[in-house]
């Protein structure tokens, strides 16, 4: 059985439209981030994610718009969501901009997220609904490296990225174990319903 927790929109199986496009591509780039972050082209590198950024919520946007919610699309948008903030956190780590213990933390989290994944999918649930709080996570998370990296001047434009971007982090940083309890909450209750139903 292949269903979607309480609150998900049906989904298609198609592979080529123009929000799985945009994800695809997003994907794609990432190695390039990367490299333009571990090589210290800054401005380069807030260019791409700052361009990720605004395909992400132009993808999103369009998806739902035009009845375009696919199987697809809704693996690759999460997934190069991580990504990018993955390769931001292990190349600002390695250039000692931000602490291993961070990493840590945030990289836990994923980890705890994948394995609630597993067992809603063990019964048989694709994915759990995502929530305000997971998305605000997402998108603290994503603003807020770039302004770090752009605070690496020496500039007023510089002094003034640095605070902000790191709030930013420790916003989304919690606001991101939030939404684990919450989808550990969603994950007991898919459990309870399944075994009630006797699956």
């Amino acid at each position: 059985m292949d269903r979607s927790a309480q609150g998900s929109p049906p989904v298609s199986d198609r592979v080529w439209t123009p929000p799985n496009v945009l994800s695809m591509l997003r994907l794609v780039v990432v190695p390039v981030f990367l490299w333009l972050v571990l090589s210290h082209h800054d401005s380069w590198a807030v260019v791409v994610l700052t361009l990720s950024g605004v395909s992400d919520y132009f993808d999103g946007k369009i998806a739902r718009k035009y009845n375009l919610v696919t199987r697809v699309g809704q693996l690759l948008d999460p997934l190069a969501d991580r990504l990018y903030i993955l390769s931001t956190l292990f190349g600002l780590a390695w250039r000692d901009i931000i602490p291993w213990w961070l990493v840590a933390v945030l990289v836990s989290r994923e980890v705890f997220g994948t394995a609630l994944l597993l067992v809603v999918r063990h019964y048989g649930y694709r994915a759990l609904p995502v929530h305000f709080i997971g998305k605000a996570a997402t998108f603290d998370l994503l603003y807020a490296f770039p302004l770090i990296l752009l605070g690496q001047g020496d500039s007023m434009f510089a002094a003034a990225a640095l605070p902000i971007g790191w709030a930013f982090v420790w916003w989304g940083t919690a606001l991101y174990w939030v939404a684990g309890v919450m989808y550990a909450v969603q994950t007991r209750d898919v459990v309870r319903a399944a075994k009630a139903a006797g699956q």
